[in-house]
């Protein structure tokens, strides 16, 4: 519970206080975004379905509130992401950093996504997801799988006309790194 409570005092301290943001959920199946968004929703972890259908959550903390969308990554389900572009304040987009064998699928979806007109203004959190796990390769290695040798920069940059875009490396299992990317995406939610 730590960890959570702490989450939402980086968001209010950097301005997200009585703001609201929409925020999608996005990648391959078995990336981990619905057990990412019950850990920020409850800090549990629990065992979950395949998601199948999309499904909502409003997180709050005091005054903070996001609306995230979790819209599923198996073939099919993709078919519905541009469906929720209009009206989407971030895109966080999840891979399975373990499965190099998928990075090639992934890379597609990710390119079709950054490819959109409808999102060439919103912000990008990458999470190289499992890295817990062993064999999983380095952060150089996962970024040049992806195409994303050249991103914006971890810390709060000036972006003179460039879509902000970084790549953090975490493990929702061991609730780590994930919060130091939504720290990094907070800063450009209006």
């Amino acid at each position: 519970m730590f960890l959570i409570d702490w989450f939402w005092g980086v968001l209010s301290f950097l301005g997200l206080y009585n703001k609201n943001a929409t925020l999608l959920f996005l990648g391959l199946d078995n990336a981990g975004k619905t057990t990412l968004l019950g850990v920020l929703k409850d800090g549990r972890l629990s065992a979950y379905r395949p998601t199948f259908h999309p499904t909502s959550e409003e997180l709050s903390m005091g005054n903070i509130k996001f609306r995230t969308f979790d819209l599923g990554g198996h073939e099919s389900a993709r078919k519905i992401w541009k469906d929720y572009y209009a009206s989407v304040d971030a895109i966080v987009y999840l891979v399975d950093s373990s499965n190099s064998d998928r990075f090639e699928e992934s890379k597609r979806e990710l390119d079709a996504l950054l490819s959109s007109d409808e999102l060439s203004n919103v912000p990008f959190l990458i999470l190289g997801n499992k890295v817990d796990i062993p064999g999983t390769p380095s952060e150089e290695k996962f970024r040049a799988a992806l195409g994303l040798q050249q991103t914006t920069g971890k810390g709060k940059v000036p972006l003179n006309g460039v879509r902000p875009i970084e790549v953090f490396m975490c493990s929702v299992v061991k609730k780590f790194g994930y919060a130091e990317g939504f720290r990094w995406i907070s800063q450009y939610i209006n």
